[in-house]
């Protein structure tokens, strides 16, 4: 199946980025990082607070420009994009956080097309965002207010917020750390389903176990650098599978 956002395969290359002043102060947040992550996967970033996954997202998704290395998206040098490129790279990823981000003021529909209101489009947004909230199970809360939802209602507001404009890499930082265990657990569904029905790529950070092990492939990271790299084929028991994960010491 073609994806009408292009093909999301994600090559890093010899990735670094350090952050603070001065050798002895350097924080090294990617050391050395090279993935290949096809399109279509369902890949968990684990690892300990600090370990580096919320950088290798954010690197990912251009927020911020690495160090050193390549990072390669269907082919496309995104380490090399800049002004207008780099804002059309951009567009074509979709973020999804812990904390929801959501505009208090405005109404779940105004909230998931927030995104696209700078910029003409040749569909209509709000009919696109009101098939969003279908999707991720909200309809007739279009004119909810963020106060008057759950956290999970919440979360699925931000997740259709995160495919307003079809992306076919989907990058989620810690998605249902804020969530129950029961919320939690439909919210990793949700992700899956939009996943097979979008063709999409999803990369997940996440310190949990037990979210970790609903992907298809694990990414262990200790102090910025890969440790583990596990593909998981259905041949593992789940509680193995949470054992290995949860060593991240």
């Amino acid at each position: 199946m073609t994806h009408p956002g292009g093909h999301a395969a994600i090559e890093l290359l010899g990735i670094s980025k350090s952050y603070g002043i001065g050798n002895d102060q350097q924080v090294r947040a990617a050391d050395d990082v090279s993935l290949s992550i096809g399109q279509g996967a369902f890949v968990a970033l684990t690892g300990a607070s600090g370990s580096g996954k919320s950088t290798l997202l954010h690197l990912i998704g251009a927020i911020e420009r690495p160090d050193s290395g390549t990072i390669l998206a269907s082919g496309t040098d995104v380490t090399a994009l800049r002004g207008a490129a780099l804002a059309a790279y951009r567009r074509t990823v979709g973020f999804v956080f812990q904390r929801y981000n959501l505009l208090p003021a405005l109404t779940a529909l105004d909230n998931v097309i927030a995104p696209l209101l700078p910029y003409r489009t040749t569909f209509n947004k709000r009919e696109r965002g009101r098939q969003l909230l279908a999707a991720v199970g909200l309809a007739g809360r279009e004119q909810s207010l963020p106060a008057k939802m759950s956290g999970g209602e919440q979360q699925r507001v931000a997740i259709a917020r995160g495919l307003i404009n079809t992306p076919a890499l989907l990058l989620a930082d810690e998605p249902t750390g804020n969530l129950d265990s029961a919320n939690a657990a439909e919210i990793l569904q949700l992700l899956a389903t939009l996943r097979e029905e979008r063709d999409m790529t999803i990369i997940l950070a996440t310190h949990d176990p037990q979210v970790a092990a609903h992907a298809e492939r694990l990414i262990r990271l200790r102090d910025g650098a890969v440790i583990d790299d596990i593909a998981l084929t259905g041949e593992y028991p789940v509680d193995d599978v949470i054992r290995r994960v949860g060593q991240l010491g």
